[in-house]
């Protein structure tokens, strides 16, 4: 069974991305399609790249680095639960792209965006062309949650069902994606 990632991107004190990231941790693990992981970006407190060499060597001179890299590297797809910040992803998840080249490669990356208005959507645009250049391959199926804050009662996020539908779709192409990514994976 393929390993899906979920990093969840907002580090922000009394962010509404722990609650999204918790009810999506547990529909994918009820998907069925994936073993489910979860990265806390707020736990991991990556600092501000601060590694010698170019990530593309894997010469990895830290723990906090090496540490992500095993996390990264593990993993057949990935979903990203974030925020848009000023039109965009925040910069700890850009940061934590930053820190690694080669375990982001060949390897699909839904996106779970929530916002006001937009639904995080800009914010998305922007990392689908971060992870292109990852060799990532960004689904154009996401999830995407306008106007958040209305769907959190008692701490818990209650998704409308078009939420729930989304999510089910993207999760079955992250399936999909993962299958077809992995040949690209194996050693030449």
């Amino acid at each position: 069974m393929p390993t899906l990632l979920i990093i969840i991107a907002s580090t922000r004190p009394g962010r509404v991305g722990l609650p999204v990231a918790r009810w999506f941790e547990e529909y994918a693990g009820r998907h069925g399609g994936f073993d489910v992981k979860v990265a806390d970006l707020a736990e991991l407190d990556l600092p501000l790249l601060d590694e010698p060499h170019h990530p593309r060597m894997g010469q990895y001179t830290q723990e906090h680095t090496r540490a992500w890299s095993r996390m990264v590297g593990q993993a057949d797809a990935f979903a990203f639960v974030m925020p848009e910040y000023n039109y965009a992803m925040t910069a700890s998840l850009k940061n934590a792209l930053d820190y690694l080249y080669n375990e982001w490669n060949y390897k699909p990356v839904g996106l779970v965006s929530y916002g006001g208005m937009s639904g995080g959507l800009r914010a998305a645009q922007m990392v689908k062309e971060v992870v292109t250049t990852l060799r990532m391959m960004p689904l154009p199926e996401g999830v995407g949650i306008p106007f958040v804050s209305q769907h959190i009662k008692d701490g818990a996020f209650q998704p409308p069902e078009l939420v729930v539908e989304s999510a089910r779709v993207m999760l079955d192409e992250l399936a999909r994606w993962a299958g077809a990514l992995r040949t690209l994976r194996e050693p030449v």
